[in-house]
């Protein structure tokens, strides 16, 4: 049998996989494999053998690296013995802490582990108390965990911090040498209410374009480059985050306060540094010319998307009034925006409506409500001034054949379109995607199909099968966005990938080219024995890609997990309750549903469904009941009972409660042709003795929760919201 290497991904259920290096199939490992192994150990392993759908099992052969990180847990003190219980499940094993290497910990306590003995088949791990967190219940708790559970940096190094605090806290006017002057624009900032960084500004005019009317729309960007230098500890510290990452009510933020929220921050009437790139737009949204360079601004508002918003519907109400001399200039990129929306339309780039929510906290940090972020006019004029402004940074990298970071987002793998086109051949659309996708196929069948009562599936379906997009020198566009280049040139505060981009733009317009290791020379034909050089650079670039990405999703994952923890706490509150949701997703172990009032999702388990069995369609994503003929699909509506609640798995499970009309009918058509019918008044009878099972249920769930169990309530830090506009 083959030997692979890979890196442990522990279950909480005791098994785990081998992520392979060569991409292939992971490699199951059975609960006694995973005695001698923890999550993330990167392993050698054999091959023994194959399951029946050809899924590969196998043994570890030698453990390449221990992962070295410290782990994160809650310390137990049982029958006179000291453990680590690790907050991640995947680590599968408690950790022995000696009566001295407790750090004076608490029991109860969450702590941070550095193992000192590793695992064996024989016994378990041993490590010692690094950190104390403090009690669970503490305010941000959840953070502190997560940020240490997914290695989230969250302290700058004393060099970075010193650096930052030797910068000026304005500029002064010696930066403003070899810069357009811009302060006489009347450039706004437009964000959400609770912004605190703000790194981009706009200004709209009509222009004429040839003979047209059309505008000239200038986008500024906060210089961040002008301050972070290749090499030096901000910018070390800077790559190592590659992100800022944002919690509910708190944000790691990439750059030290001085910078993200001072310095570099486009705060209004102060001077501040920008890179700019200033577009012509015909009337039909098209690109007709552009330029870049360095440049001095004063931000002459700070709008938030509702204020413009209010001002676009009304130019006659209170906001446009109190903003008067500004609303002809709103009224410009209000226009511009339009004429790229009908450019964005026509050639065909996806547009899915989704619901985000945000998590609402009292000022003692408990969960108030959980609420969908709304999406104005304002946010979307915004999204395509900054799309504009990133298309054109890569069209000026790809021009000067330059090497840079992409945003790529490829179509469809082979394997999620031909999922794709089955699930639409299901349906009998009369619609489906070739066998080459092009962006403008899904555009077609998610407007042809928005008006359906099961669009909502069909629109998740076409998401799903899309990859996700990632960093890389190696351009090959964007699908989603049906860009044949594109970049990210709006958000060097809080994006590494950004502060790269200005980097090489800055450098091409001096005449030189930028190199990763911090060196801008002039360019040089690479005729002259540069190619060695030329292929190193190239690498380097592939790995910067490479990090950035993995920090990007690292973040993600983070925040995910922080807020399936505060959700988690805040169902606690709602045990033995009854809501109505929307099917979100079905699998072949249960349906996932979405409450309606709160915005939650959870698990309705297969078992949980009733006495029938259920078989899942994979091809039309359902679960149909074999007997009565039942179906659940995406956008289904129900009725659930919060069943329970895992806090340390991150879980929600419900039980169905009730049957919609549409099944009820469908089960009553069953019954009587099958003959057991006994007409409308057995039927009524059935249905009341369900109800008052059902309501039984509900009272005993209430009553036998223990004054333990009861939920605390949640608690989460102060932060800035996350901001959204991240294509």
């Amino acid at each position: 049998m083959s030997e692979v290497e890979g890196t442990v991904q522990g279950h909480r259920d005791g098994h785990g996989f081998v992520q392979r290096e060569d991409g292939e199939s992971d490699v199951y490992l059975s609960p006694q494999e995973m005695r001698a192994v923890l999550h993330r150990d990167r392993v050698r392993a054999r091959i023994i053998r194959y399951d029946r759908k050809g899924r590969p099992e196998g043994r570890v052969l030698e453990i390449v690296e221990r992962r070295k990180s410290p782990i994160i847990g809650r310390l137990l003190h049982e029958s006179g013995v000291w453990v680590v219980a690790p907050e991640d499940k995947r680590y599968g094993q408690d950790i022995l802490i000696p009566k001295n290497a407790t750090a004076k910990a608490q029991a109860g306590q969450v702590v941070a582990v550095e193992l000192t003995e590793p695992p064996s088949l024989y016994s378990q791990p041993v490590g010692r108390v690094t950190e104390v967190l403090g009690e669970i219940d503490d305010p941000g708790m959840e953070i502190e965990i997560a940020v240490r559970k997914y290695e989230v940096p969250h302290q700058f190094s004393p060099e970075t911090l010193a650096e930052a605090g030797r910068l000026p806290d304005s500029i002064r006017a010696a930066d403003c040498k070899h810069r357009i002057d811009l302060r006489d624009v009347p450039l706004v900032t437009i964000d959400g209410e609770d912004a605190r960084d703000f790194d981009d500004a706009v200004y709209c005019e009509p222009a004429k374009v040839g003979r047209a009317k059309g505008w000239r729309l200038v986008v500024a960007i906060a210089d961040v480059s002008h301050y972070v230098k290749p090499g030096e500890p901000l910018d070390r510290d800077a790559y190592e985050r590659a992100t800022s990452v944002y919690f509910p009510r708190r944000v790691i933020p990439m750059l030290p306060e001085k910078l993200s929220n001072g310095l570099c921050s486009l705060n209004p009437e102060e001077d501040r540094l920008a890179m700019v790139c200033d577009m012509l737009i015909t009337a039909k949204g098209e690109l007709h010319a552009y330029q870049f360079f360095p440049a001095v601004m004063n931000s002459h508002a700070r709008f938030t998307y509702t204020e413009v918003a209010a001002i676009l519907s009304n130019t006659r109400g209170p906001e446009a009034e109190r903003r008067r001399e500004l609303v002809p200039h709103l009224l410009n990129l209000h226009e511009v925006y339009r004429a790229l929306l009908r450019a964005r339309a026509e050639r065909g780039a996806v547009d899915f409506e989704t619901t985000e929510t945000q998590i609402v906290c009292d000022d003692n940090g408990r969960i108030e409500k959980i609420v969908p972020r709304v999406r104005n006019e304002a946010h979307r004029l915004i999204e395509e001034a900054m799309l504009a402004a990133n298309v054109c940074s890569a069209d000026f990298i790809e021009r000067a054949k330059h090497p840079g970071l992409f945003r790529v987002h490829e179509g469809p793998t082979p394997e999620k379109k031909a999922v794709l086109q089955n699930y639409l051949k299901a349906l009998g659309l009369g619609l489906g995607v070739s066998d080459d996708p092009k962006p403008a196929e899904f555009q077609a069948i998610a407007q042809a199909t928005k008006e359906r009562p099961d669009a909502q599936q069909i629109h998740s379906m076409l998401l799903r099968s899309m990859q996700q997009a990632i960093y890389t020198p190696a351009n090959s566009g964007h699908f989603g966005l049906a860009y044949e280049a594109y970049t990210h040139f709006t958000s060097p505060i809080r994006r590494y990938p950004d502060l790269l981009v200005h980097r090489v733009i800055k450098a091409l317009l001096l005449g030189k080219r930028y190199h990763l290791s911090g060196v801008a020379e002039d360019d040089v034909p690479a005729k002259r024995g540069a190619r060695k050089a030329a292929q190193s650079d190239a690498a380097q670039w592939e790995a910067a890609g490479l990090h950035c990405s993995t920090c990007e999703r690292r973040a993600d994952e983070a925040s995910r997990d922080v807020e399936a923890w505060l959700k988690c706490r805040y169902m606690r509150e709602h045990l033995g309750e009854e809501f109505s949701g929307t099917v979100s997703a079905v699998t072949s172990f249960g349906l996932f549903v979405q409450l309606d009032a709160l915005y939650v999702e959870g698990l309705v388990h297969i078992t949980e469904l009733g006495g029938e069995y259920y078989r899942f369609d994979e091809v039309r994503q359902e679960l149909r009941g074999e007997r009565t003929g039942v179906r659940y699909a995406v956008g289904a509506r129900v009725r659930v009972q919060v069943s329970r609640v895992d806090l340390d798995g991150r879980k929600i499970d419900f039980r169905m409660v009730r049957e919609t009309a549409d099944e009820r009918l469908l089960s009553r058509a069953m019954r009587e042709k099958s003959g057991g019918g006994g007409g409308k008044q057995a039927e009524l009878k059935g249905v009341q003795d369900a109800d008052r099972e059902l309501k039984a249920r509900g009272r005993a769930a209430g009553k036998g929760r223990s004054a333990a169990s009861k939920p605390r309530t949640a608690q989460a830090p102060k932060s800035a919201a996350k901001k959204t506009r991240r294509s």
